[in-house]
């Protein structure tokens, strides 16, 4: 099979596309077609892509860890899929992603696919949605009526943030740039605040939660702006040197794979009540200058994704 390997450094992150066995599905494991994956442009950068889960060198990792395609062979002890299936989901960093014609994935990692999605669609969803819904569910635990600040708003977790927060019946105040004030509006923010021209410290005070997508400087001012006993929820790892603060170690949490829940993102998804946006979709061929944000793009927020020739599809059916 065809696939996109990492074979640069994290220094120069590079990678090749070449030919690869088909990987083999062991127990409790499924071998997915697939037809397309969403681009995580840092994924090349993270400790997985080049070490094994026990710390040793790992070669030639397969990014993409969102995917959907369509099942084509089962492992031993597989109960509630069929060959045949559509399916979209997310791997274990730790193993290889969907940026290649077949992937395995754990069962419990996998769901059936949104009936109402495009297989584009559907692989940009996995990763950014469970993330949303773990850092406000599972993590911030947020309520209804509570405040919750989301940063970077248009991006491809934000936007799911601003919708799953505003779904379940929190007031949601955003930052984004200038450009997408009215997109984050649309999905749901009661107030957007141009972070360019505005420092939303000044503005917001006494929130119930903060769920920060971009780090740094941003992260630091935001523990000013929540209210006693307010829950901070990061994506962003603070690998400083000079940071110690615990705080932020204790926010920052990283996403898991999770049946149930992509069950009931793919129903909020088939419902109309969750929206995906897919910014380019890049063929297989041109995978190495997705990774390197070297594509065309059409929203300015959304997701990257990468398109498989399935049948002469594109990966779209």
């Amino acid at each position: 099979m065809r696939a996109a390997l990492f074979t640069g450094s994290q220094q120069e992150p590079l990678l090749e596309e070449t030919d690869v066995p088909v990987p083999t599905p062991g127990n409790g494991e499924i071998l997915i077609q697939v037809y397309a994956a969403g681009v995580t442009h840092t994924e090349l950068l993270w400790y997985p892509t080049t070490h094994t889960r026990e710390g040793g060198s790992r070669l030639h990792a397969i990014p993409g860890h969102e995917f959907s395609g369509v099942v084509t062979g089962l492992g031993a002890g597989i109960t509630g899929f069929s060959v045949g299936d559509a399916i979209f989901g997310m791997n274990d960093w730790f193993l290889d992603g969907g940026t290649a014609e077949y992937c395995v994935a754990a069962a419990s990692s996998i769901a059936p696919k949104p009936a109402h999605l495009t297989h584009a669609e559907a692989a940009a969803v996995p990763i950014d949605a469970l993330t949303a819904w773990q850092g406000l569910v599972d993590r911030a635990k947020l309520q209804t009526g509570e405040r919750v600040l989301v940063h970077g708003a248009a991006g491809a977790v934000g936007v799911f943030v601003v919708q799953l927060a505003r779904l379940r019946g929190a007031k949601v105040i955003a930052t984004a740039s200038g450009g997408n004030m009215e997109f984050v509006a649309q999905l749901g923010a009661q107030r957007v605040i141009d972070y360019r021209t505005e420092a939303f410290e000044d503005e917001v005070q006494d929130v119930d939660v903060v769920f920060d997508t971009i780090g740094g400087e941003t992260l630091q001012r935001s523990w000013k702006v929540l209210k006693s006993g307010g829950r901070m929820v990061t994506i962003v790892e603070d690998t400083s040197p000079s940071s110690d603060d615990p705080r932020a170690k204790d926010a920052f949490f990283i996403v898991e794979p999770k049946q149930e829940q992509l069950i009931g993102i793919g129903k909020l998804l088939d419902e109309g009540r969750l929206l995906v946006f897919v910014d380019a979709e890049v063929p297989f061929a041109n995978a190495s200058a997705a990774y390197a944000r070297q594509v065309k793009r059409n929203l300015g927020h959304g997701k990257v994704v990468i398109v498989m020739p399935v049948n002469g599809s594109g990966g779209q059916g």
